[in-house]
C-alpha cells in the first residue's frame, strides 16, 4: 500500500454482547454464552453468541428455544443495552489514541482512518495489533480488523476474511479482489441480503466476481429489465461494491446534527383495531416529539409508516405529509399522523408502525397562527421531560398507555426494544 494510498480500518466487537458479559464475569470465561430476549420465559430471539455457544451450532437472530436444544448448557443472559452503549463508547475513545478519525458504523463497529498517524505505529498490521491488544487489556473484547484504502474494501476484509482467520486481521487491496473477494458467492457480498441474491441468480449472476467484471452498463441494462427504469443508482452502488470503489471519507460526528427523528415499534401481537393502534401512534409520537424538543428543533414533514407480520408478502404503506405549521408538540403530530394513517390503512393486522418527522427549524423561531397552544403545550410538555429525564420514562405517561393495547410501560425499561 503506497504512501499516497488512504490506510482505513474497520474494526468490530467480536460477539460484543456477549463478550462484554464474559469480561464482567469470569466465572463464564470456559462456558458457552448467549444475550437473548427474555430467559425468563425461555422465549426471544438469540442476539449475540460467544465462539464456545457457536462451536455447538448456535447462531445469532435464531430462537432461544432452538439454540437450547442444540447446546442444553447454554448460559442465557438477558440483555443489558445501556451498559453495551456504554462499553462501546469507552471503546471509541481507546481507537481515538491512534488517530482522530474514527466513524461509529454500528455498536460494535466503527470505521478508523489511521493515514496521517499509521508511520507512528509501525505499519497497517502493527496499529491493528496494537489496537487489538488495547481493547482487550482495558474492556476484556476481542476485535477483528479488516484494512483497505476505503471503507468498502475494509469493510469487506473484516466480514469475509478477518472474522476467519486466527489473527482477527485481514489487510485486502485491489490487486487481490480477483483471487479473493471475487471467488465468493454473491451472497457474501456486503448489501446483499437474501431476496437480492434470488434477484442476482435470475439475472446469471452467481459470484462476486460474475458482478465485478460485469460491464457497468450491462449490469444497470439487467437491473432496468428487472426493477424498472429508476433502478441504475441501485446497480451502480452495488457494483462499485463488487469492485472495492468507495470514495467516501471517515467522518467523525456523521451522525450527529439529524436532519430527521423517527421511532419504529415491532409489536407483540398483531394489533386489529384503529382504537389499539392509535395508542402506539400516541405513543410514538410524544418519543419523536420528546426527541425534537431535546435537540432544539421544529418539524413540519410527518411520516407514518406501517407493516404487517409477514415480511415474505409484505402489507402496509409509507406516506408522509406536510402538516400547515412546524411542531414538536406530541398533540399536533398525532392529530395527522391519525390523519395520515386513517387515510392510507387498508385495514390488514398490523405489526410494526413507525412516525418520523422532518423538515426542521429551529424552535425558539417560529410564525405564530390562528388558535396556536404551540407555546402552552410546550411549557407542559417541557415540564414532563424534565420529569422523565430525571426519574426515568415511566415516572409518568398517558392514561391509555395502561391498557391493554399500551407499550410505554415496557418500553420505559429498555432501549431500542432491549432491556437497559
Amino acid at each position: 500500500m503506497s504512501s499516497k494510498q488512504r490506510v482505513i480500518m474497520l474494526v468490530d466487537c467480536q460477539s460484543f454482547y456477549a463478550s462484554v458479559e464474559k469480561s464482567l464475569r469470569p466465572e463464564l470465561h470456559d462456558k458457552p454464552v448467549a444475550v437473548a430476549g427474555d430467559p425468563e420465559r425461555r422465549s426471544g430471539i438469540i442476539l449475540a453468541a460467544c465462539p464456545i455457544a457457536k462451536s455447538y451450532g448456535v447462531t445469532t437472530a435464531e430462537r432461544l428455544g432452538e439454540a437450547l436444544g442444540k447446546c442444553r448448557e447454554l448460559v442465557i443472559i438477558k440483555p443489558r443495552m445501556q451498559l453495551y452503549i456504554d462499553m462501546s463508547m469507552q471503546i471509541t475513545q481507546i481507537y481515538e489514541s491512534f488517530t482522530d478519525l474514527v466513524e461509529p458504523y454500528s455498536i460494535d463497529e466503527q470505521f478508523l482512518d489511521v493515514t496521517g498517524s499509521i508511520h507512528l505505529f509501525g505499519g497497517p498490521e502493527s496499529l491493528a495489533r496494537q489496537i487489538q491488544f488495547k481493547v482487550k487489556t482495558i474492556t476484556g473484547v476481542h476485535t477483528r480488523v479488516g484494512i483497505g484504502e476505503n471503507k468498502i474494501l475494509a469493510k469487506t476484509a473484516c466480514d469475509n476474511f478477518a472474522k476467519k482467520n486466527e489473527s482477527g486481521i485481514f489487510e485486502l487491496r485491489r490487486e487481490m479482489l480477483a483471487n479473493t473477494l471475487w471467488q465468493l458467492p454473491i451472497n457474501k457480498m456486503f448489501m446483499v441480503g437474501g431476496r437480492m441474491t434470488g434477484h442476482f441468480t435470475r439475472l446469471g449472476i452467481n459470484s462476486i466476481g460474475d458482478l465485478a467484471q460485469t460491464p457497468l452498463l450491462d449490469v444497470k441494462r439487467r437491473f432496468r429489465a428487472r426493477f424498472g427504469k429508476d433502478s441504475d443508482i441501485q446497480a451502480e452502488v452495488l457494483w462499485r461494491v463488487a469492485n472495492g470503489i468507495d470514495d467516501s471519507p471517515v467522518t467523525p460526528g456523521t451522525h450527529a446534527g439529524e436532519k430527521s427523528v423517527g421511532h419504529m415499534m415491532t409489536l407483540p401481537r398483531d394489533y386489529y383495531t384503529r382504537q389499539d393502534i392509535r395508542v402506539i401512534l400516541l405513543e410514538l409520537c410524544e418519543l419523536v416529539a420528546r426527541r425534537c424538543r431535546s435537540i432544539g428543533k421544529m418539524g413540519r414533514t410527518l411520516s407514518v409508516g406501517c407493516q404487517g407480520a409477514d415480511y415474505d408478502h409484505p402489507t402496509g404503506f409509507n406516506r408522509q405529509m406536510t402538516m400547515s405549521y412546524p411542531s414538536n408538540c406530541t398533540n399536533d403530530l398525532y392529530y395527522n399522523a391519525c390523519q395520515l394513517f386513517d387515510q392510507r390503512w387498508d385495514g390488514l393486522p398490523v405489526r410494526r408502525i413507525g412516525v418520523s418527522l422532518t423538515g426542521f427549524q429551529r424552535a425558539d423561531e417560529y410564525q405564530l397562527v390562528f388558535n396556536d397552544t404551540r407555546e402552552r403545550l410546550g411549557k407542559l410538555e417541557a415540564a414532563t421531560d424534565r420529569l422523565k429525564n430525571k426519574y426515568g420514562d415511566g415516572v409518568i405517561i398517558r392514561a391509555v398507555s395502561k391498557t391493554a393495547a399500551g407499550q410505554a410501560l415496557d418500553r420505559a425499561v429498555k432501549i431500542g426494544g432491549h432491556y437497559k
